[in-house]
């Protein structure tokens, strides 16, 4: 189940929304939990049983880890690190392994491997699970004794799939008691329409603009025109995400922190990482870069620790080698930019920073949306070497939809997605137009799930 599916645009999230409300604050947590389950549990039985596991280790080495008990630290560390690189990269190392040695699908003669299904948000609930073992471990949040509760914090169905990567620290409190009024509701409704929007009439039909783009054929202009619809739809969509996410949130009282900060306006690579998935870069900044020596420990370490991260970056996209790659092409340009490149474009006018930034990103999206490291080596290089086009089928593409939706997203990302209507009444009315839009557009378009998902 998805957020833009009309299941639960209209049944799933107002019921649960309803009944949460009126509920006393006493009975909220247990709602809310079964809640969640249900909505996992829609996903695969076999994917709940998974998290419920989880979870269940976690809160008996919680008593430990409250103790300082280094032993129960490792084992934590080691338990969710090792659930999913089982489920997320066995096969891919094996292949790896046994294609050194000249020996090519083998997967498929053995059936345990074969068999190994990805649990729907694994990445994101193992991240936020280390971050509790961790801060507990360090005496930054308490250790909760109540399994229920450590369940909820993970289970918590507007988080769970896509992120953002929400850290017990900055729930902890509310877990236990928050507030739920109709300020929060209003302005929830409203985030959530806003990310609904993003996701239905902007990251879906780019998408469909990339494939069709990207079934077209090579040639210069394609490779230009696939980088900026596929830049475009990757930022709406999982903006588009974080915005329903945070909105849902803020409706049943929590208050989660934001993911997106605008990250096309940034000047740097360096810049990007601030704005971009901040819940992550922030994740291993604080539990991996930091804990590495961080950049406290001379040049060479520093340039050392953005190579790991950002490898780990790559990697938890996906088992495949192009995320890896563009893992590592993001930590090559953060190190060429320590090492002078960024004292270069401070003094360069702000424009010709963007458009560096811009670039460097979207020759990253190219690598990082499809596994065919040929062709996306093939696509960067098109772009600067010229290859005639097909242009007349290109105009075929160019629908007048097409055109507007794609005019609109990249004016959003000039001017920003945090400008607000200074009037209340004619964001409602703009909100309210947005959502009957956004219906006539479920009702009769295909199910188009989030890219994140997979992840």
């Amino acid at each position: 189940m998805v957020f833009s599916n009309p299941v639960f645009v209209f049944m799933f999230f107002p019921i649960t929304f309803l009944v949460y409300f009126l509920l006393k604050d006493k009975n909220k947590n247990a709602w809310l939990l079964l809640c969640s389950l249900f909505f996992y549990a829609w996903s695969g039985i076999s994917f709940l049983l998974v998290l419920l596991f989880s979870v269940l280790i976690n809160w008996i080495l919680g008593r430990y880890l409250g103790r300082r008990n280094k032993v129960a630290l490792i084992v934590g560390v080691c338990f969710n690190l090792c659930l999913l690189g089982f489920f997320k990269y066995s096969v891919f190392f094996v292949e790896n392994i046994m294609g050194i040695f000249g020996r090519e699908n083998v997967i498929e003669n053995i059936p345990f491997l074969s068999n190994i299904v990805l649990p729907v948000g694994v990445s994101f609930y193992t991240f936020q699970i280390l971050a509790y073992d961790i801060d507990v471990y360090f005496q930054k949040v308490a250790v909760q004794k109540s399994y229920s509760k450590l369940l909820l914090y993970v289970i918590m169905f507007p988080q769970l799939i896509a992120g953002p990567i929400v850290r017990y620290i900055d729930v902890e409190a509310q877990i236990h008691k928050r507030r739920c009024d109709w300020d929060y509701v209003y302005y929830g409704l409203r985030r959530f329409i806003y990310g609904l929007s993003k996701k239905v009439l902007l990251a879906d039909s780019l998408g469909a603009l990339a494939e069709q783009i990207y079934a077209v054929g090579d040639g210069t202009l394609i490779s230009w025109m696939l980088m900026l619809t596929y830049s475009l739809q990757i930022y709406f969509d999982f903006s588009g995400y974080s915005d329903m996410a945070i909105g849902m949130g803020k409706m049943l009282g929590f208050d989660f922190l934001e993911n997106f900060d605008n990250p096309y306006h940034s000047k740097s690579i360096k810049e990007f990482w601030r704005r971009w998935h901040i819940s992550l870069s922030s994740w291993f900044r604080d539990y991996l870069y930091i804990p590495l020596g961080g950049n406290r420990k001379g040049k060479l370490v520093t340039y050392r620790n953005l190579f790991f991260v950002f490898l780990a970056t790559g990697l938890w996209h996906g088992a495949s080698w192009n995320f890896v790659i563009w893992g590592l092409w993001h930590g090559f340009f953060l190190i060429v930019e320590r090492l002078g490149l960024g004292k270069v474009l401070d003094k360069i006018p702000v424009v010709l920073q963007r458009v560096y930034t811009l670039l460097i990103v979207g020759m990253g999206w190219l690598m990082f949306r499809t596994e065919d490291l040929q062709g996306n080596v093939a696509s960067i290089i098109t772009l600067f070497k010229y290859k005639r086009s097909p242009i007349g089928e290109m105009a075929v593409l160019l629908e007048p939809k097409m055109l507007v939706c794609l005019m609109v997203a990249i004016l959003m990302c000039v001017l920003g997605t945090k400008k607000r209507l200074k009037s209340e009444f004619v964001r409602d009315v703009f909100a309210i137009i947005l959502f009957v839009i956004v219906i006539l557009q479920i009702s009769t378009s295909n199910f188009s799930p989030f890219l994140y998902f997979r992840f």
